[in-house]
């Protein structure tokens, strides 16, 4: 089938108390490990593609991966989402290129000048048949692009005014900020993050799907083997999965997952190094570490509940 919009995947995310990974693609090699493992599981999937993958890979070349895995799993709904656009005209190039989704960040922006460019972006691809995800409110941490705030519980998004953007803006989804932060280094201590702001935005807007970002989990694993094998991530910490868990049987959606996949992959390729220095051939370190992304989304799609939902939302 070709791809899909995630109005569908919502919508049964809402339904039945979970939540969509949607994972950030760089190379064939993530594309593929990501795919093997919803292919197993039978989930939906949003691939998600940064103005970083887009300036490193070139956007020929990740589509082209994508509609090999849209074509050889026809039973699986994919969607391709565009993470962090930061202008109209970003998104408007994405939806031309045929993205099925789209990601406009204003929240950096005063509430006014957000809800506008929100609008325009909603309303071009609303056009063109194209969802959109806003979001209000700012999160911690450093990904590629996007520099979060130094204090996440200070910039909270407010229940209030998420109604009032979402019924200006007409949007699709909404990423909340309720303490999560980007990056492998979230926190100092374990987080607790604010499940009173998804709920009073539920009982505002019932229905409506809502967005996790700086969700990954920066499980310990990986972190042990970078370590092991001469990396340096001796205070990374993540968002607890009992908690992603929990915000997937409320109103939240969409799970947004970087970090996780590039720790997998960075850990078995130091490994590989470690034990076999005289190692050249790619194919045998970016092979084990495309089954660490693999093993790694196995366990994503438990946390998230959605193994085993793709035929729901076809």
């Amino acid at each position: 089938m070709a791809l899909v919009t995630s109005r569908k995947m919502f919508q049964m995310a809402y339904k039945n108390g979970y939540a969509v990974g949607a994972f950030n693609v760089n190379n064939m090699e993530i594309t593929q490990g990501i795919i093997q493992a919803i292919s197993e599981a039978k989930a939906p999937l949003i691939l998600q593609i940064s103005k970083g993958a887009r300036e490193y890979a070139s956007m020929s070349y990740l589509r082209a991966i994508i509609d090999v895995a849209v074509r050889e799993n026809p039973d699986i709904p994919i969607c391709m989402h565009l993470d962090h656009g930061d202008s109209f005209e970003l998104c408007k190039q994405c939806v031309q290129d045929g993205f099925t989704s789209v990601m406009i960040d204003g929240s950096h922006l005063p509430f006014e000048q957000n809800v506008k460019l929100t609008a325009d972006v909603v309303k071009y691809a609303h056009d063109h048949g194209v969802v959109v995800e806003g979001e209000l409110g700012q999160l911690g941490g450093i990904e590629e692009h996007v520099v979060g705030v130094d204090d996440v519980s200070a910039h909270l998004t407010n229940p209030d005014q998420a109604i009032e953007f979402i019924q200006k803006t007409g949007v699709d989804s909404l990423a909340v900020a309720i303490g999560t932060s980007h990056g492998a280094y979230k926190f100092k201590t374990e987080p607790k993050l604010a499940f009173d702001v998804i709920e009073k935005i539920q009982k505002k807007a019932p229905g409506f799907p809502l967005v996790m970002h700086g969700s990954s989990s920066v499980l310990q694993e990986f972190k042990n083997l970078i370590n092991k094998y001469g990396g340096k991530m001796p205070d990374a910490m993540g968002v607890p999965e009992e908690a992603i868990t929990r915000a997937s049987k409320m109103a939240v959606c969409k799970v947004n997952i970087d970090t996780d996949l590039r720790m997998a992959l960075t850990a078995k390729i130091r490994q590989v190094f470690a034990e076999k220095p005289g190692e050249f051939d790619p194919r045998k370190y970016l092979g084990p570490g495309r089954e660490a992304i693999k093993q790694m989304v196995l366990h994503k799609l438990k946390v998230l509940g959605c193994a085993g939902r793709a035929s729901e939302c076809l």
